[in-house]
């Protein structure tokens, strides 16, 4: 989506541990990523010491105005507490022409095999209003002058053992906020690691 060439300048907001630059690097584009985490940061320069990271803000990026070819953001825009700056400093560093992507779960579509389908719904729900910023990305991206603002919707099918941390988080999220108890939270966590539960998302996936 990004559709960048080698030579390119990409930058990688809320870059965490770094896979995507790295891969972005071998492709011989010049990625740069940048998240405000400086722990992960860390973890990104030992895990691939030929890549660029750097510790910033999504607000106050490093990188010269109008000298990104792309700028991609991959479950982010949603916890920011102001997209729209974060939005604005994207289109400092887009040369003219460049391209946006971000990228996001939608968490009001989990939709998860459980045998207590009411609790499920719940502890989805809860965590779905933890979200900091839960407007569509399409529209900021609008509202940001970008123009040509298309959206791509994939669903990913998770039914192995893999899938268990992000089930068991939903349902600490959910004991955290207070939307349910944690003797619930704990059983319904049980439940979907004895059943290894399918679990069905929609991931909207913006870009300009």
């Amino acid at each position: 989506m990004l559709g960048a060439r080698p030579g390119d300048t990409v930058v990688d907001v809320g870059c965490g541990t770094g896979r995507a630059v790295a891969e972005l690097t071998e492709r011989g584009i010049t990625a740069v990523g940048v998240d405000a985490d400086a722990a992960m940061v860390a973890d990104a320069r030992e895990r691939w010491p030929g890549a660029r990271f750097r510790v910033a803000d999504a607000e106050r990026l490093p990188v010269a105005d109008g000298s990104a070819a792309g700028y991609r953001a991959d479950k982010v825009f949603h916890e920011l507490a102001d997209p729209r700056a974060a939005l604005a400093e994207a289109r400092r560093v887009l040369a003219p022409g460049g391209r946006a992507v971000l990228l996001g779960q939608d968490w009001d579509t989990f939709v998860i095999d459980s045998a207590d389908p009411a609790l499920t719904r719940r502890i989805v729900h809860a965590r779905a209003d933890l979200v900091t910023a839960p407007r569509a990305a399409r529209a900021l991206l609008l509202d940001a002058g970008f123009t040509d603002v298309t959206v791509t919707v994939r669903t990913a099918v998770l039914t192995s053992p893999a899938a268990l941390p992000l089930l068991l988080g939903l349902a600490g999220a959910a004991a955290a906020s207070g939307a349910v108890s944690r003797a619930e939270a704990e059983a319904w966590q049980a439940s979907s690691a004895d059943a290894r539960s399918g679990t069905v998302s929609s991931w909207p996936c913006p870009s300009s």
